[in-house]
């Protein structure tokens, strides 16, 4: 299956767990084939999967990722050094703030690389260093991440299936389809018409400083993940060790959620504006590569939207090939966009602001679709 091939970097060493797995029957309420598979689509797209593997772009380059590590590290240290020689007084709280911020979001661009496996030939290294960055640096559970990213990657913006847009119906109202069948059935959770108003009050400073910090325990402790929560404790004793030496408990506190909230506005206006725009309904059941490209978008390449977005500005290719290192996504790019063009499947490619607009715009839309719906229907 195209999605096993995608999501797997080591084929021998998963084909051991996988002989000691009883394979059986599907839920009854799931499909056992796709019904409206396109099947020249996913023929040209094996074959240029493995074009992709004969080219080389699936090895990674272990000297970016070393510097871009190397940077995070820089930047962390930085952040503390601002405060310890320039001292406490508001210029040099927000330099350091602004710097940690920059060290803490690229640090999640380097552990999304880790978790899906694209630093490392050996996937028991991406496991290892995704522990020390995820865990140890940011100060949230890698089996988490893993589990909840990978859900999103099998099924992007498939609603009761990618836990990304889970904020729907309770904070938000998504996708076109699904905001008129809220409205049909009468249901209101939130003023969902106004809705493009208070996204930026809620979800972009919101996400981090209180739904990520509570899920990413409680799904570390029910679950077991030992080794991950003391990882995690070794974040917070190291902040709260250092900062503490030179910050009181309210500045302290004050400090770490400001920095938190500023890490998740940029974190979640990056991570929505491939998806949030694009199609968001129930499964369809369509073959692999369709539902990839429904549900992705790009933002147009420079050096600084490459940095500034963790290359997630090439999603598209991201979600085609998972396991593909950042650094080679502009190289498959021309062949993806070639591939969709031979096969009438649209490819969109849009300038930053644009994408962060059109979050604001679906929001928008979704929310009238819902009212019309709810007082109408």
């Amino acid at each position: 299956q195209d999605a096993f091939v995608a999501f797997h970097a080591d084929k021998m060493l998963v084909s051991k767990y996988l002989k000691s797995l009883q394979i059986g029957e599907l839920a009854p309420d799931q499909p056992s084939v796709e019904p409206t598979k396109n099947k020249m689509l996913v023929k040209d797209f094996r074959e240029l999967r493995a074009a992709v593997e004969k080219m080389g772009l699936l090895k990674p380059n272990q000297l970016f990722f070393f510097l871009h590590l190397a940077h995070i590290l820089l930047l962390d240290t930085a952040a503390w050094l601002i405060l310890f020689y320039f001292g406490t007084s508001l210029m040099p709280l927000i330099a350091s703030l602004v710097v940690l911020t920059i060290s803490q979001v690229q640090a999640s661009w380097l552990q999304h690389d880790l978790g899906h496996l694209s630093v490392f030939r050996k996937t028991k290294w991406n496991h290892l260093l995704h522990k020390f960055v995820m865990c140890h640096l940011i100060g949230a559970s890698a089996k988490w991440w893993t589990l909840l990213h990978s859900q999103h990657h099998a099924k992007p913006n498939c609603f009761q299936k990618d836990p990304d847009i889970d904020m729907h119906p309770f904070l938000f109202t998504l996708g076109k389809k699904l905001s008129v069948e809220l409205g049909i059935k009468k249901k209101k959770y939130m003023p969902y018409n106004h809705q493009h108003k208070y996204f930026f009050i809620t979800l972009p400073p919101l996400l981090f400083p209180t739904y990520f910090h509570y899920h990413t325990f409680y799904i570390a402790y029910t679950k077991r993940y030992w080794a991950d929560l003391a990882w995690m404790l070794t974040f917070y004793i190291r902040f709260f060790f250092t900062y503490g030496s030179l910050l009181e408990i309210k500045s302290l506190l004050a400090y770490y959620f400001i920095f938190r909230m500023l890490e998740s506005s940029w974190f979640v206006w990056v991570s929505q504006m491939n998806h949030i725009p694009m199609d968001i309904y129930y499964d369809k059941n369509l073959d692999w590569v369709s539902t990839q490209l429904q549900a992705t978008c790009n933002v147009e390449q420079s050096l600084f939207n490459d940095w500034f977005t963790g290359h997630l500005n090439f999603q598209i290719e991201h979600h085609l090939f998972p396991t593909m290192p950042r650094h080679n996504y502009w190289k498959v790019a021309p062949l993806v966009k070639s591939l969709c063009a031979k096969h009438g499947t649209e490819y969109q490619c849009k300038p930053l602001l644009t994408a962060f607009a059109d979050i604001v715009r679906s929001l928008k839309s979704s929310g009238e679709l819902w009212l019309d719906a709810y007082l109408h229907k």
